[in-house]
């Protein structure tokens, strides 16, 4: 998160306050590469967005600098900036055909008639709304609408798009065939891209890095697999996907593997990812689908746990166990037949590798 040349935008030691005293963006550093699809991923409140809203100047920095393509753009105005953006809301002009809300950024740009003309016919091939280029926006579903509104943001061939929580308005499938289309053409334009959502599976889905911020701080700025499968801290192995955690208290630290006892007397073998010394309280975190039922004892860790509840989900099931004194210890299983020798109530040996199992900051 150093600053460096070359980056399409770059933060350097940004700080924003509303009232004076408190800061809800604390030294925020980043850099995001030319043609990168960067998501700030956080929960409501965490500084996502008051960042995404000083990068397009609708918000003052109260500290620091924000550059675009090496130039500092923080006493440049909005519409200066050449940035697209695209609203959760649309903001179509609801008067005006579709064809005309693509060509109103290119008349304020002045540009030809052929010119502008050309552009909305690319765009609209763009996101396969060509023949609705006649349409009112009141004519069109919510999807198209998105459509149309990321079309807008496009046809000036802006080096930067902001995506402010564009899919927040859509239901559930048509949020995810979104995703796919927007990174489609984030793929085939190259043209770099800021994404603010609070949904980890757009994040996850979509971005070539990720950012997840917390009280004002980037947590961890990591690619989606590294996010899932190596998370920092305990807030972010909380926040991304579902999470099994352990409590205890390191006992030994050798070659980055260190032993724990657990708070009801467990001991087990885990990652040593946030921890430093011997007695260091731990969290420890631990993926569902990481997770077997083992009888044949050859995990690095083997502990008993007693089934709750068998989820059948389809293509998995969903085994909510009491294990090592969590009673809501969750245990992802590849259908296969299996549920019908899983009884609740009764007692298993489930078992995991130390790589699989991450010692954190303690989160109580």
């Amino acid at each position: 998160m150093s600053s460096s040349k070359g980056a399409a935008v770059r933060f350097e030691k940004v700080q924003k306050s509303y009232d004076g005293e408190n800061l809800v963006v604390k030294d925020l550093n980043l850099d995001i590469a030319p043609g990168e699809f960067l998501t700030m991923l956080g929960p409501s409140g965490s500084g996502k967005t008051t960042c995404l809203m000083m990068l397009a100047g609708f918000e003052p920095a109260t500290h620091g600098e924000i550059f675009l393509n090496d130039h500092p753009i923080n006493n440049v105005p909005p519409y200066k900036r050449g940035i697209g953006m695209v609203f959760q809301n649309y903001a179509l002009f609801p008067h005006m055909s579709v064809a005309e809300n693509l060509a109103f950024p290119l008349q304020i740009r002045k540009l030809s008639r052929a010119d502008q003309e050309a552009k909305v016919k690319h765009a609209l091939e763009m996101v396969e709304l060509g023949a609705f280029g006649n349409r009112r926006p009141a004519q069109l579903s919510g999807g198209q609408q998105q459509r149309v509104a990321v079309a807008r943001a496009l046809v000036f061939d802006p080096e930067l798009v902001l995506m402010d929580e564009p899919l927040g308005a859509l239901d559930k499938q048509l949020r995810e065939q979104m995703q796919y289309e927007i990174k489609h053409i984030h793929e085939n334009l190259g043209v770099s891209v800021v994404y603010v959502t609070h949904d980890q599976t757009e994040a996850l889905t979509m971005s070539d890095r990720v950012a997840v911020f917390e009280d004002g701080v980037i947590q961890q700025l990591s690619p989606p697999d590294a996010l899932y499968e190596s998370p920092q801290n305990s807030f972010v192995a909380q926040f991304i996907g579902e999470n099994n955690k352990l409590h205890g208290k390191v006992t030994k630290l050798s070659k980055g593997i260190c032993e724990v006892v657990l708070d009801d007397g467990t001991k087990l073998k885990a990652e040593a990812v946030n921890v430093s010394a011997v007695g260091d309280k731990t969290t420890i975190s631990l993926r569902p689908e990481r997770v077997e039922f083992d009888d044949a004892h050859d995990h690095d860790n083997v502990v008993k746990g007693k089934i709750l509840e068998v989820l059948y989900l389809g293509d998995h099931l969903r085994v909510v166990m009491s294990v090592a004194g969590n009673p809501e210890f969750i245990v992802k299983v590849r259908n296969r037949g299996i549920k019908r020798s899983l009884k609740e109530g009764k007692t298993y040996n489930i078992g995991w590798s130390a790589s699989d199992c991450k010692a954190l900051d303690f989160a109580g």
